[in-house]
């Protein structure tokens, strides 16, 4: 590294090519405008260039390049959820993960490091084995583990009997992992970008124009753009872009705050929540510990940190390990999450023709992001709802057909 540094500061070969497209003119008309430029809506134009051959997209944020949930969530990946459908659809994300580093040239910092998620209660057992049966079926390492397996996982864990909620039993998933948020997107943009993707940071939709139906053009702070369609991946702002295509949405948003302390030595290699506690945590590679908790109790849209959520967190971590009683936190932050009434994500087509909606993510949102891509891009290419998100889609609410995973939050909301 320092080799390679020196000989780019001596050469003349400067700047470095652009990762991303540059700052150009909005065009007059694009074959898909996604809006949104998290890392879910980088991944579906990358798969759309690479996969299909669609290259005249525009990426649009009001805002940065992962500047949204992308950056502000806590980077874990997992698989051990509850529905057959959600199993399913998780597992290829996992998957997909696993060679991401190598399909787009740029080190995501992907590690393997397995969840471990706390019983404490003789209903959270009974709800674990029914997890690990589910997930074991359809190929997806979970099992649970008694008090001596989890002893030697988290050696420094408190196992006390005398704890307020003593720790009876775990759910083990070995496929849990973390990666480096802003890496995946940036990741997924560059590769967009190489191929012809325009991303327009900065550029904010103000309306929607539809008409017999279909959507038309967006309008933005920078001018119109008609579009042959359009891909809604906002996140937190679900509910509020849904609206300007005329179309309300069954989510309410709320706030999710995270925050991390100062950096320890490394003592904790798995993923650690407590669904009775409300609580997770993680130690990066760096040594920083990395806490999670519920989301706030009421709707929200607003990314402020709270003192109250702080203190939440902090009583509940030191209860699991009471060394971080002396640790310091270094910073506090939120997300803005849209819950559905069932806890699973909405992806497909909707009221709008040609307009298709990646929404409804809660708490999942990250973990999802490869296969979402994926998924969401062969939908617009083809027209065609695929298979694995197939009761993911709206008309589910309709049918009162939902796909419940209120069960399988890391920290229950």
């Amino acid at each position: 590294m320092p080799f390679a540094l020196l000989k780019y500061g001596l050469g003349s070969d400067k700047p470095a090519k652009s990762h991303f497209s540059k700052s150009k003119p909005l065009k007059n008309h694009y074959d898909v405008v996604i809006i949104g430029a998290g890392g879910h809506g980088a991944a579906i134009a990358y798969y759309l260039a690479r996969h299909h051959g669609i290259t005249n997209v525009a990426i649009l944020d009001k805002g940065y390049l992962g500047g949204g949930n992308t950056a502000r969530n806590t980077a874990v990946i997992r698989s051990n959820y509850l529905s057959e459908e959600s199993v399913n659809f998780y597992r290829e994300s996992v998957k997909l993960f696993g060679g991401l580093s190598n399909e787009l040239g740029y080190n995501i910092m992907m590690e393997d490091r397995g969840q471990l998620t706390l019983a404490q209660s003789d209903a959270a057992i009974r709800s674990f084995r029914w997890r690990a049966e589910i997930n074991q079926r359809l190929g997806v390492r979970s099992e649970v583990i008694d008090r001596k397996e989890i002893r030697k996982l988290v050696p420094n864990l408190r196992m006390s009997e005398d704890a307020r909620f003593p720790i009876l039993a775990g759910l083990w998933h070995a496929d849990g992992a973390t990666a480096r948020h802003d890496a995946v997107v940036w990741g997924y943009a560059r590769g967009a970008c190489n191929r012809g993707v325009e991303l327009h940071q900065l550029t904010e939709v103000q309306s929607v124009e539809v008409a017999d139906g279909a959507v038309q053009s967006v309008m933005t702070n920078r001018g119109r753009v008609g579009c042959g369609c359009v891909v809604q991946a906002v996140a937190g702002m679900s509910s509020v872009v849904a609206n300007l295509a005329g179309f309300k949405l069954p989510i309410h948003t709320y706030p999710l705050q995270a925050m991390v302390t100062q950096p320890y030595k490394p003592v904790l290699t798995p993923l650690v929540s407590s669904p009775q506690l409300h609580v997770y945590v993680q130690q990066t590679s760096r040594g920083e510990f990395v806490l999670g908790g519920g989301a706030d109790p009421y709707a929200l849209y607003n990314t402020r940190a709270t003192l109250e959520q702080k203190e939440t967190m902090a009583a509940a971590i030191i209860e699991l390990f009471p060394f971080l009683s002396q640790a310091r936190v270094l910073r506090q932050w939120a997300g803005i999450v849209d819950m559905t009434p069932d806890y699973s994500p909405v992806m497909g087509v909707s009221p709008v023709k040609n307009y298709y909606l990646d929404a409804g993510w809660g708490t999942w949102g990250f973990k999802a992001t490869p296969i979402c891509g994926k998924s969401m891009a062969e939908l617009v290419a083809t027209g065609r709802v695929p298979q694995l998100i197939k009761s993911f889609e709206l008309e589910r609410f309709y049918r009162f057909e939902q796909v419940n995973e209120a069960g399988a939050t890391a920290a229950s909301h």
